[in-house]
């Protein structure tokens, strides 16, 4: 069997449509992990990229912690997590995290030091506070490089996240895993379509959250 016959057999049996391990129910607890882990890697890397690059301070450093962040092995990440704490969603989520935080620190920090210092000086200049003009002027005209690593993260996320299968978790990552015990290869081969489908889906979803959030004025300078 070919590529295209493999995924056709996958989706085209009924089975994989209903029940614990169907299609729905697995797409459901992928989405899952993958906002669980970008919302907090969010919440740890956009206050401190956002400070640094409004004050100019610790580029070095976050350089530093980007490198870092990116050559731990995601895999040996969670095996060793799961011999600290044993099976759950901690040891899921800390490798998951940690992949996003360097994408969403880096991009922030360096969003906010390619904000134009001239209107910066004049919101100064008129009294306006250090947060007014972190939050007024500098977060608006930084926005879309913000959302692309926030982009790059959650697409990283959702690729990565089938390593929950490991150890025992749901997500479309068990068609995976089972598929390869079982050689069960329509499930391998349906399984992978499915995370990348969800990878394009998300590109699809940041793409239309830009077109809202940011004005036409900024996105029109930033292409």
């Amino acid at each position: 069997m070919n590529l295209l016959s493999f995924i056709n057999a996958f989706f085209s049996d009924s089975s994989h449509w209903q029940g614990y391990d169907g299609i729905p129910t697995r797409l459901g607890e992928h989405i899952q992990y993958t906002l669980q882990a970008l919302a907090i890697a969010a919440v740890i890397a956009l206050p401190v990229g956002l400070i640094t690059g409004h004050y100019g301070r610790g580029g070095n450093a976050l350089a530093l912690i980007a490198v870092a962040g990116r050559a731990l092995p995601t895999f040996g990440l969670l095996v060793l997590m799961t011999l600290l704490v044993g099976f759950g969603m901690v040891n899921v989520m800390t490798p998951l995290v940690v992949l996003a935080v360097p994408p969403i620190l880096v991009t922030t920090y360096e969003a906010m030091r390619s904000v134009d210092p001239a209107p910066v000086d004049a919101a100064r200049g008129m009294g306006m506070s250090e947060p007014g003009v972190l939050f007024q002027v500098e977060l608006p005209a930084a926005l879309p490089l913000i959302l692309s690593g926030l982009r790059s993260a959650a697409i990283q996320i959702v690729s990565t996240a089938t390593i929950a299968a490991y150890v025992a978790l749901g997500g479309l990552g068990r068609y995976i895993v089972d598929g390869l015990y079982q050689r069960d290869y329509e499930k391998v081969v349906g399984g992978a379509t499915l995370v990348a489908g969800l990878a394009l889906v998300t590109l699809g979803v940041f793409w239309a959250v830009g077109r809202l959030a940011v004005s036409r004025g900024v996105r029109s300078r930033a292409l």
